[in-house]
């Protein structure tokens, strides 16, 4: 592609779709100029250097989360809606949540994505440094239940490049922990259930449990505790040596 009809939107798609399949370690200024079809000089025109493309790429993709509409859905319905959007778009670009060691970033989208994100929580009643606090908690939450996909997929393809069997070592790897995992009682009864297909794997459903009990918590930081569930204690007949339960008789 010659320098003059290159875009740098043509660069900015590109690169994603380069990142998203070769990660962090195969993008270059070379291997992007040979998708597009042009040399890697030609990128440069365009984008300073591989640091500032990832800066670049990086803030397109909070344009892909999901931002509820705050007057037509409660607090509760667009904390969730925005969280399991942010899992989503970080479970379709593994590579950004290892990018996250390596570079701050910034820019219009994630400036976009954060300020709703704390318009949400002060909707659901924090104030200022609170509604920080509730925002960045939810964050790492969801952070954190896609390292282990992120982890995954650069390791796949670490072991591809070098001619592993990258299916083959991870099935080998679990039967391995499995074995060690059979000498503890309570993980021996867990991999002797259905529901658990390998040591170390998540059960279904376990980001939107997790998920909304941390809003529960956070919740309760504006509303109080929750009552119990099931009668109260405090409310049940006293009862008499005579076995009545009426303190009268």
């Amino acid at each position: 592609m010659p320098r003059d009809t290159l875009t740098k939107e043509q660069i900015l798609r590109t690169a994603v779709e380069l990142l998203d399949d070769e990660g962090l370690d195969g993008l270059n200024m070379r291997s992007l100029g040979k998708r597009l079809g042009t040399v890697a000089t030609a990128v440069y025109w365009h984008v300073k250097n591989k640091d500032d493309l990832i800066l670049l790429v990086g803030d397109r993709l909070w344009d892909e989360v999901e931002l509820p509409d705050l007057d037509t859905v409660g607090w509760r319905a667009a904390a969730t809606a925005m969280a399991t959007s942010l899992h989503a778009m970080f479970s379709r670009h593994p590579w950004l949540v290892q990018a996250f060691g390596s570079h701050l970033f910034y820019g219009p989208g994630k400036a976009r994505h954060d300020d709703h994100n704390l318009a949400v929580y002060e909707r659901a009643g924090f104030v200022g440094t609170q509604a920080d606090r509730a925002a960045a908690t939810v964050f790492t939450f969801v952070l954190g239940n896609v390292l282990g996909v992120s982890a995954t997929a650069s390791l796949t393809r670490r072991l591809s490049r070098d001619g592993a069997d990258a299916e083959a070592l991870f099935q080998d790897t679990m039967a391995k922990a499995s074995e060690v995992a059979m000498r503890f009682p309570r993980l021996r009864a867990r991999l002797g259930t259905p529901a658990a297909a390998a040591y170390a794997t998540a059960p279904d459903q376990t980001f939107e449990f997790g998920l909304q009990a941390l809003l529960d918590g956070l919740e309760d930081q504006i509303t109080g505790p929750r009552a119990p569930a099931g009668p109260d204690p405090r409310q049940r007949p006293v009862t008499t040596p005579g076995g009545s339960g009426d303190p009268s008789s």
